[in-house]
């Protein structure tokens, strides 16, 4: 039995690692393990936000684990300068993306190579994680024998390093005359009527994107002063290293927008070419109300390879009543529902998704096949407008051997 003595100095040495470990720059947090899995808690670059405010920062080379390795979960949320989780009706967390890419060594940051995820909408949504209010309820971990493979030497040309660039759209709506205008980016509250290139927006377009760019303001109640206040986005990164055993997973984001129409085989988000990214939802009729006062989209998506389907989550905005995504033949393949807040701390905010369910079929028992078409369908009530909506889904899809290329999709609204 270890003395008095002995106790005491194993308990200093455990409060000295605490205090230390609290202390530790975000490009040197402390990794555990625990049968192999590794977590490490990083923070974004400082940025500084007033009342009104938004914030649409691109940072480029992010703090992220390196080498050949597979990613098992990813989560974020916003804090202050001392840590604090900040509620989402003092800053809304539009979304936060994080997205994979090469870049020449000792070369300068232009000289560089996206690399999208699987899905059908490449660049514009080529994320590989990425979520918004919800993100605090949201599981996103990736069960056992699957990953996310990074980091693979075979995969990165010659004279590139792999790096990360992390996306955080953040708004401050304290003081703010109408918060959920200022999340739905409403135009007319932020005295808008150009995007962020500075081209005239485009005819009915009456809020969303461009027009909650960076640096631009939602407009505050008359007589209101909030200070200004450094904010990080805070992110968890859990991996295994690489192994034979793990098998990976190839990531899928839909986009219920998706015309699959293409100009010159752009990418870029246009008026009506390919995935849109949002919609708006038109206010039913109270009188005589449709489908239960009930907004339904719904496209098809073409999917040139199948496999497993291991995960699934969708992404909504306030208003959603829910996603589901179906087989060819009709089956439910995954429904993702939303969770609203009922209170106001941090994880709970009333009036807010919180939280999205997600989808862990048992390995092997819901399947994709090669060729088949899938239907996507995003609801959102209607009893009111909305403007800026999101109808997107997120899939993990573990291919059978040997299944390596890229695969190519087509989708068309139906």
């Amino acid at each position: 039995m270890p003395s008095h003595f002995e106790r005491g100095s194993l308990l200093f040495s455990i409060i000295l690692l605490l205090l230390v470990s609290s202390r530790l720059p975000p490009s040197q947090a402390l990794p555990l393990n625990k049968k192999g899995l590794n977590s490490a808690v990083f923070l974004s670059p400082k940025f500084v936000q007033g009342p009104g405010s938004v914030g649409d920062k691109f940072y480029y080379d992010v703090d992220f684990p390196r080498g050949h390795i597979f990613l098992k979960d990813f989560n974020a949320e916003v804090v202050d300068d001392e840590g604090n989780s900040v509620p989402l009706h003092e800053t809304y967390l539009h979304h936060w993306l994080l997205v994979r890419y090469f870049e020449r060594k000792y070369a300068d940051s232009s000289d560089i190579i996206m690399v999208p995820n699987s899905g059908v909408c490449g660049h514009i949504l080529g994320q590989y994680f990425g979520l918004g209010s919800e993100t605090r309820r949201t599981m996103s971990y990736i069960p056992d024998p699957y990953g996310i493979e990074i980091g693979n030497p075979d995969e990165i040309p010659d004279g590139y390093q792999e790096k990360w660039l992390l996306n955080v759209h953040a708004i401050d709506t304290r003081g703010v005359e109408d918060r959920l205008g200022c999340t739905e980016c409403r135009c007319d509250l932020y005295n808008v009527t150009k995007d962020k290139s500075g081209k005239p927006l485009r005819p009915g377009y009456v809020g969303g994107l461009h027009c909650c760019y960076d640096d631009t303001h939602c407009r505050v109640k008359s007589h209101f002063n909030g200070i200004k206040r450094s904010l990080y986005l805070r992110y968890t990164v859990k991996w295994v290293d690489w192994e034979n055993a793990i098998v990976p997973v190839k990531i899928y984001i839909l986009d219920v927008t998706d015309t699959r129409g293409r100009a010159d085989n752009s990418t870029s988000i246009g008026a009506r070419v390919g995935c849109q990214v949002e919609y708006d939802v038109e206010a039913c009729d109270a009188v005589s109300p449709h489908n239960g006062c009930t907004d339904s989209k719904r496209i098809s998506v073409f999917m040139a390879n199948g496999g497993d389907v291991i995960y699934g989550a969708a992404h909504q905005h306030s208003g959603g009543i829910g996603a589901a995504l179906y087989g060819q033949d009709g089956r439910l393949i995954c429904e993702s529902i939303p969770i609203y807040g009922e209170g106001k701390e941090a994880g709970n905010e009333a009036g807010y998704i919180v939280g999205m369910s997600s989808c862990y079929p048992h390995p092997g028992t819901v399947k994709i096949s090669n060729g088949e078409t899938l239907y996507l369908e995003s609801n959102y009530s209607s009893t009111q407008g909305h403007t800026g909506v999101m109808g997107l889904f997120y899939l993990l899809i573990a291919e059978p051997p040997l299944k390596h290329s890229r695969p190519t999709h087509d989708a068309r609204l139906v």
